[in-house]
C-alpha cells in the first residue's frame, strides 16, 4: 500500500510563508502526477497545484505567482512552497498522487491533510 504523509502546516500571519511536504511510502511503479488540493470549511475541495513526472506544472489561478510545487523523485516527496499567504488560503491541504501500482493498475492516493491557517 502507498501512504502519503503531509507535514509543514501551521499558523502564520498574512504575508508569511510555509513549505508543505508530502512523503510517499510503500510500493508503486510510478507516480505520474503529484499535487496539492485544499478544502476550507463549507467549501469544495479544490486543486491548488500539480506536477507530473515530466515536470509539467499546473496551478490554480488564485495561487499563481505565490505558490510553487516541486518534486524530489529520489525521496518520493512533493513540496508546496507557499509565499505571500493570504487569509483566504486558510484550509486543510491534502497531498494527492496518481500513477500505476505494482500490480499495473491505475491508482490514486490521498494524504491525511495538514492544516494551514493564515491570520490577518
Amino acid at each position: 500500500q502507498v501512504q502519503l504523509v503531509e507535514s509543514g502546516g501551521g499558523l502564520v500571519q498574512a504575508g508569511g510563508s510555509l513549505r508543505l511536504s508530502c512523503a510517499a511510502s510503500g510500493s508503486f511503479r510510478s507516480m505520474y502526477v503529484m499535487g496539492w488540493y485544499r478544502q476550507a470549511p463549507g467549501k469544495q475541495r479544490e486543486l491548488v497545484a500539480t506536477k507530473t513526472s515530466g515536470d509539467h506544472t499546473n496551478y490554480a489561478d488564485s495561487v499563481k505567482g505565490r505558490f510553487t510545487i516541486s518534486r524530489d523523485n529520489a525521496k518520493n516527496t512533493a513540496y508546496l512552497q507557499m509565499n505571500s499567504l493570504k487569509p483566504e488560503d486558510t484550509a486543510v491541504y491534502y497531498c494527492h498522487a496518481e500513477g500505476v501500482s505494482v500490480w499495473g493498475a491505475l491508482a490514486d492516493y490521498w494524504g491525511q491533510g495538514t492544516q494551514v491557517t493564515v491570520s490577518s
